[in-house]
């Protein structure tokens, strides 16, 4: 069986019996605690359960609206329950692999904490990486990390064409590790350093793709068969195969050191699952569906509506201490900066405000641009100091909770926090906690809307930070 760790887990095993047992049914007590543990597989045997570590993502690990979950590590590890459970004939108490999503910068150190036993998590075996863990049998072998490109970015002939340039990746990716040692060569050779614009850490490769696509960042680096996976839905980047940062790279699953037991039953399992494999290759196709993605936020042409209407996000962010930037972004998100639209529910314009709202905000004809904006970040503000402002979140978690209730209702979201923190989740934290919930119980336009909201400020950041330099450069 496969679970999220939670209160549901056992009431699922108790279903797990292959017959009906002869005496009354046994208790089935599971440690899912936070506590640290760090054996190998027979302990595991014992304790009836597998900690995978997961970064919540698009491809590798999300859960879906009713509570399915999904994605290609869950995929792999659900087979490696059945084989696991198969192979030691383990019918009526069963060894139950439950999932433990983490950002990505923290899965290595959860697993070496005992908080975890398995790191499912497209992670390419590097120096650095091997110091601290150990690898099963690769997923997958050969591959390469290559550069990916996007509508605007500069022309790039060689490697050498990346001096200078800015380049948009997750610190505690590999790609992160190959571009540095791209740099030490290219200071060697007296050319200008790559410049690493680091994305945040809730960030994976398929949103650094979906930004590049989208012309929101111009440059990043991934594993190629990541980039062609998913280039058949962000048809407007460019897979650079000829672009090559690190030759014949190995994706495996990490395991703690002196494990011998749990890697043995891995290798095992890799040889007829991994990447080539029919299991592997039906279970790739599976994820390749469409979706709702992120808009040309930064455009010639959109980034002059952003520049257009600046001045009065920056006004009233200011008056209410809302971050102007954030603000535009989520104008973006409702109607692409065009105070023309009017939705069928009677939504009025940037912000989308529908009238008995605007009312409410008392600033005037919301039918008009400046009131519009003004009503709508004075809504966003009025959330905020309604629902959030007492509560132990970070500024920017405020602004995200907002904006999600400003999308679903204030009621449901504090209802979704409540169920955040019956499951041991962050109810003070959106992302990778309350989103997850948010996807569960209502579906994933939430999820999507305040994401794309938050893509979208990190482009006007990077948008602004360009004109800024430019400007600096030329006086």
């Amino acid at each position: 069986m496969i679970a999220v760790r939670g209160a549901g887990l056992l009431a699922c095993l108790s279903a797990l019996a292959a017959e009906p047992p002869a005496q009354p049914p046994q208790t089935v007590s599971i440690d899912v605690s936070t506590r640290p543990w760090t054996g190998d597989l027979d302990g595991m045997v014992e304790r009836r359960v597998v900690r995978v570590l997961v970064p919540y993502s698009k491809t590798f690990y999300f859960v879906d609206l009713g509570g399915a979950q999904r994605g290609l590590s869950y995929e792999l590890m659900q087979a490696f329950d059945d084989a696991l459970n198969k192979k030691r004939k383990l019918t009526k108490l069963r060894v139950a692999v439950i999932f433990i999503p983490t950002t990505r910068d923290n899965l290595i150190p959860e697993l070496v904490a005992g908080h975890g036993d398995i790191v499912a998590a497209n992670l390419t075996v590097t120096p650095r990486r091997a110091a601290q863990v150990d690898f099963a049998l690769p997923l997958a072998t050969g591959v390469k990390e290559i550069v990916v490109s996007g509508p605007g970015a500069p022309a790039l002939g060689t490697l050498d064409d990346l001096a200078g340039k800015e380049v948009f990746l997750q610190r505690s990716s590999s790609y992160y590790d190959s571009v540095k040692q791209l740099n030490a060569t290219f200071v060697r050779r007296g050319l200008a350093p790559i410049r690493i614009r680091e994305a945040p850490a809730s960030f994976e490769a398929e949103d650094l793709l979906e930004m590049v696509n989208a012309g929101l960042a111009k440059i990043t680096i991934v594993d190629r068969y990541v980039a062609n996976f998913w280039r058949q839905i962000y048809t407007k980047m460019s897979v650079r195969e000829d672009l090559v940062l690190r030759e014949e790279g190995d994706i495996a699953f990490a395991i703690r050191k002196d494990s011998p037991q749990l890697e043995a039953e891995l290798n095992a399992f890799m040889k007829s699952h991994r990447r080539g494999s029919k299991f592997g290759n039906v279970v790739l196709q599976r994820y390749l569906k469409d979706t709702r993605w992120a808009k040309e936020a930064t455009s010639p042409q959109e980034l002059r509506k952003f520049d257009e209407l600046a001045s009065l996000f920056r006004k009233y962010g200011q008056q209410y201490n809302v971050d102007p930037l954030l603000m535009e972004a989520q104008g973006y998100q409702e109607s692409g900066l065009d105070h023309s639209v009017r939705s069928p529910s009677g939504a009025i314009g940037v912000m989308q405000v529908m009238p008995a709202t605007g009312k409410q905000m008392q600033v005037g004809d919301i039918r008009k641009l400046e009131p519009n904006i003004h009503a709508g970040v004075k809504y966003v503000r009025f959330m905020i100091d309604q629902y959030y402002a007492d509560e132990p979140m970070t500024d920017l978690d405020k602004v995200l909770f907002a904006f999600a209730s400003y999308n679903a209702g204030p009621a449901r979201i504090r209802g979704l926090r409540s169920e955040a923190k019956r499951r041991g989740l962050d109810p003070d934290v959106w992302f990778n906690n309350v989103e997850r919930v948010a996807a569960e119980k209502i579906g994933r336009e939430t999820v999507q809307y305040v994401s794309n909201i938050y893509k979208y400020y990190i482009a006007y950041s990077f948008a602004a930070e360009q004109r800024d330099r430019r400007q600096a450069e030329n006086r």
